[in-house]
């Protein structure tokens, strides 16, 4: 194994929310053995304050970091010369298919009876690679979005009507309560390729560890491509994971 994914929200931290400090002792400890690659739906202020702010890395560590937000469509590494992260590259949408997205998620989850009336926080986020469409609000609690689509027929409904407004775009289910909107072939497995061009690593010497493998998750895409996978049930179950990792890199 010379290089570890992680999907972040309820595999690193729970959903939306900062990074435990047990796992950012787990994590700081793996920086220390192998390079390390964070893929997530959120855009790069949601890795910033969920993962950066409480990870408590040293510079060269940090430099072991890659970092994925928006699955892959942007990447950013960490310039020791400069103390800050440099975004590498961002493949954005236009503003015409932006605003096409946008307007769509909005008709069909107001027809749908989907668009809340009090949301916590922004129900549609632009962020310029990826539209995200957030049913309860990017703040919703964790409770509340466990609590509103349990089955997944209304994220899958709301999916497939926007679908068919936009032929030339990616719809596909992100979180437990959101949508995402993206370039045609952009998903997480898109993250990996780009990971195995940029690293020169092999996909069979990666593995992704995720919490949404199945089928319907977002997770599911990097199973399909072939790359090795670990699934959890969330972060408690991760930190135990890297610790066994760790000690295996270190026996070596």
């Amino acid at each position: 194994m010379r290089l570890v994914a992680f999907d972040l929200d309820d595999t690193l931290a729970p959903s939306k929310s900062a990074l435990p400090e047990p796992m950012a002792n787990q994590l700081r400890a793996l920086l220390d053995c192998v390079p390390v690659c964070v893929i997530s739906g959120g855009e790069f202020g949601q890795f910033r304050t969920q993962l950066l702010d409480n990870l408590g890395a040293s510079s060269s560590q940090l430099k072991n970091l890659h970092l994925m937000p928006t699955c892959g469509t942007r990447y950013y590494r960490w310039d020791e010369r400069d103390a800050q992260w440099e975004q590498v590259y961002a493949n954005d949408l236009t503003t015409e298919q932006r605003e096409r997205a946008i307007a769509s998620l909005e008709r069909h989850a107001r027809e749908q009876g989907v668009w809340e009336s009090h949301p916590w926080g922004e129900i549609i986020e632009d962020r310029g690679s990826q539209i995200t469409f957030s049913a309860l609000g990017q703040k919703a609690p964790l409770e509340a979005k466990r609590a509103w689509d349990p089955t997944g027929d209304k994220k899958r409904a709301l999916r497939d009507a926007v679908a068919g407004d936009l032929p030339d775009l990616e719809v596909r289910g992100g979180g437990s309560t959101s949508v995402d909107i993206t370039r045609h072939g952009i998903d997480k497995a898109y993250g990996m390729g780009k990971l195995v061009e940029i690293t020169g690593i092999a996909p069979e010497d990666m593995l992704f560890i995720g919490d949404r493998l199945d089928e319907a998750g977002n997770d599911y895409p990097v199973k399909v491509a072939g790359y090795p996978t670990l699934a959890v049930s969330g972060w408690e179950e991760c930190v135990g994971v890297i610790a066994d990792i760790v000690k295996e890199l270190r026996a070596r």
